[in-house]
């Protein structure tokens, strides 16, 4: 795969100040040493969102969001980070020379490229009918202005029209020398087959007399169209899309995306539509955290896309029975991926874009908020409505509510919702509970394959399918099945296993102190502490022989390691830019403080140590430390050893080494002023 050379990305880095890329986004107000703000990912009334200049960091200690320049943009627009280092070249004009790849890595970029590049142009040419042809003005044109959209609206989502003609966007590609296959491969051309289905040679535009809605990824490049015919009584279908391409797979695009992520992430919420006009009403109105499934069934690929910026749906629904029907499986989906869904019925024969603009937009708002509810009483009082009558229809509606509510990740909402519907059907609340112990004991019993079944099992050495491990319950599904009236042997057969002790996992003491070996390296690698020694030797020469047992912080010290080699010191700036994330991640948490000391203090002659006056004190505490708690764990290891020991010989060499390991003990622990004198127990 090809890569961006490092020295790019240090040009990159040393260019990109921190403050001006988060000031593109919020507006930053200095206190102290810091810039603070109201945080951009998450609904907040006091700024608890922190830029330090000098670090090049930011923190939120609100929702936790940390990292450098490069982290802010992934988690802001939701790219990779060699997007993010793209945006940022992009900003301060450095070009990027992606080191050399594979003739097949290049000629499958090449390829996507040239796929983007036309889309895009032909973007624009549509755009360019609609307001500057005749007929784009008199039919595309005032087909949306009858829609009640604006020019600022049709500007934001790039709206255009295709001529009603054969070959009009062919002829134009031509022109400006696009080759053919990518027109094609973007689905824009279509090629006629002769009647044996071979290529006859002729070409035509798939798009025709017909209002244009690019599709934007959320990067903001086209990758497809939709289409609305504006003939009465066409044969033709009335939205025609792209067809999957390269670029273009419409189970992982939402539209509106692109428009809409910021606005998801400030206001916590995602209003999901069925249609593009539905959008674009919406928008227009004030509510611009707003997308639309296209009129396709909602897939995990887009429930993934959501959850990147907010964990909270509110679903719009016309007043269509049949349409509601056919949502009610992919809201479940949204369930089962962790999100918290609401639910918005219509009057009948409205759907969002006509009551909004038959309404008003204030009043739209008022409505949304008054009808909102949650999806499973939703559901409850759709299915019963629908069964009232029929006992046989009635009971697989419960059934098919407990499925929902077996999909809901939070034990409280579930009993909640199983109250609910006890109180909805007019059923005792006990028959509900052991239904739903069946439900959850078959569907453990699904996710576990045996051989020969479909799904759930692993392919063995051998090639054959082998039941996959038994899922354990964690300790909520065991206490919620119990409070539901589980008896033991539902809680084996729902787990698939005996039933276990749970124990409290006791902190990770070597952990802590490697941990703080490493924030001091990091934090003040080439502050001295002894003449000409600095942090980060001095660590190294007393952990020489010292392996971290913790992959990230061995991981940790290894880079560190390396940057000295280089002759260069660890440096938060570096780090923070990591392309790994756990790396980033860590940094920016031992980087940030929420608090700092006033400069009031110094003005009133108040003295108060700080950690970077006492450099050899912190960084002896934390070798002895970890030194002292890697003894303990030896000493833990050969008191296990000795009471196993059979031989005579075995007891003695166990007893030497504990003696060894307990003079070790004392002498660290004496060292650190914890040794407790005799007598005082």
């Amino acid at each position: 795969m090809a890569r961006i050379p490092k020295e790019t990305i240090d040009q990159i880095l040393h260019h990109a100040d921190i403050v001006e890329v988060v000031g593109d986004f919020v507006s930053l107000k200095r206190k102290g040493q810091n810039m603070w703000a109201c945080c951009p990912f998450h609904h907040e009334k006091s700024p608890s969102f922190s830029v330090a200049p000098a670090k090049g960091l930011y923190k939120c200690f609100g929702c936790g969001k940390a990292g450098g320049v490069i982290q802010f943009i992934m988690d802001i627009e939701g790219t990779s980070y060699v997007e993010a280092l793209k945006y940022l070249a992009k900003k301060y004009g450095i070009e990027i020379q992606e080191e050399e790849k594979t003739p097949e890595q290049q000629l499958a970029q090449n390829e996507k490229d040239s796929q983007f590049i036309v889309s895009n142009w032909a973007k624009d040419h549509y755009h360019k009918l609609l307001l500057n042809t005749d007929e784009g003005q008199s039919i595309g044109l005032s087909y949306l202005r009858q829609r009640g959209l604006n020019q600022t609206t049709i500007q934001t989502f790039e709206l255009g029209y295709s001529l009603d003609q054969w070959d009009d966007l062919l002829k134009a590609a031509q022109k400006e020398g696009f080759e053919a296959k990518y027109l094609e491969k973007t689905g824009l051309t279509i090629i006629r087959e002769d009647e044996q289905g071979k290529d006859s040679g002729r070409r035509y535009d798939r798009f025709r007399g017909r209002v244009m809605f690019p599709i934007h990824n959320v990067s903001g490049r086209v990758i497809g169209f939709g289409a609305r015919t504006l003939k009465a009584n066409d044969k033709t279908a009335k939205y025609l899309n792209s067809p999957e391409s390269e670029i273009y797979h419409k189970s992982d695009v939402l539209y509106g995306m692109y428009q809409a992520r910021q606005a998801i992430r400030t206001e916590e919420l995602c209003y999901l539509v069925e249609g593009y006009l539905d959008v674009l009403s919406l928008h227009q109105g004030g509510i611009k955290n707003v997308v639309a499934s296209s009129g396709t069934s909602l897939t995990e690929s887009q429930i993934r896309l959501i959850s990147r910026y907010t964990d909270n749906v509110t679903v719009l629904y016309d007043g269509d029975a049949a349409g509601i029907r056919a949502s009610l499986r992919g809201i479940d989906l949204i369930l089962e991926g962790g999100l918290n869904v609401r639910v918005v019925l219509f009057p009948d024969g409205d759907d969002p874009d006509s009551y909004i603009r038959k309404v008003g937009d204030q009043r739209f708002k008022d409505y949304v908020d008054g009808n909102s509810q949650d999806f499973i009483s939703f559901k409850t009082n759709l299915v019963a409505k629908e069964a009232a009558h029929d006992p046989v229809k009635k009971a697989e509606a419960i059934r098919e509510v407990l499925q929902s509510i077996a999909k809901v990740p939070d034990p409280i909402k579930r009993q909640v919702f199983l109250q609910q519907t006890s109180g909805t059907f007019g059923i005792d609340e006990q028959v509900l509970i052991t239904e739903y112990n069946k439900l959850v004991k078959n569907s453990s019993s699904k996710a576990v394959a045996s051989p020969g079944q479909s799904g759930g099992g692993a392919a063995s050495a051998g090639g054959q399918r082998t039941a996959a491990a038994p899922r354990p319950l964690s300790p909520d599904e065991e206490a919620e099945m119990a409070m539901y009236g589980a008896t033991p042997d539902d809680l084996v057969a729902a787990g698939g296993g005996a039933q276990r002790e749970e124990i409290e996992p006791l902190p990770d003491v070597l952990a802590d102190c490697e941990r703080e070996i490493v924030r001091l390296m990091v934090l003040y690698a080439s502050q001295p502490v002894q003449p000409e020694v600095g942090v980060a030797h001095y660590l190294f020469s007393q952990l020489d022989d010292t392996t971290f047992r913790t992959p990230l912080y061995a991981d940790m010290m290894h880079l560190c390691r390396e940057e000295l080699e280089q002759g260069r010191w660890p440096d938060v700036r570096t780090f923070v830019q990591h392309g790994r994330g756990d790396i980033r991640q860590l940094v920016s948490d031992l980087a940030t403080d929420k608090y700092e000391l006033s400069p009031n203090w110094t003005t009133h002659q108040i003295y108060v140590p700080r950690e970077l006056d006492l450099l050899q004190q912190a960084c002896d505490n934390a070798i002895l430390r970890l030194k002292k708690e890697i003894v303990q764990r030896e000493l833990s290891k050969l008191q296990e050893e000795l009471r196993l020991a059979q031989d005579a010989a075995a007891v003695d060499k166990i007893l030497e080494a504990l003696m060894l390991y307990k003079r070790l003990d004392n002498e660290l622990a004496n060292h650190l002023g914890t040794v407790i004198p005799r007598g005082t127990l």
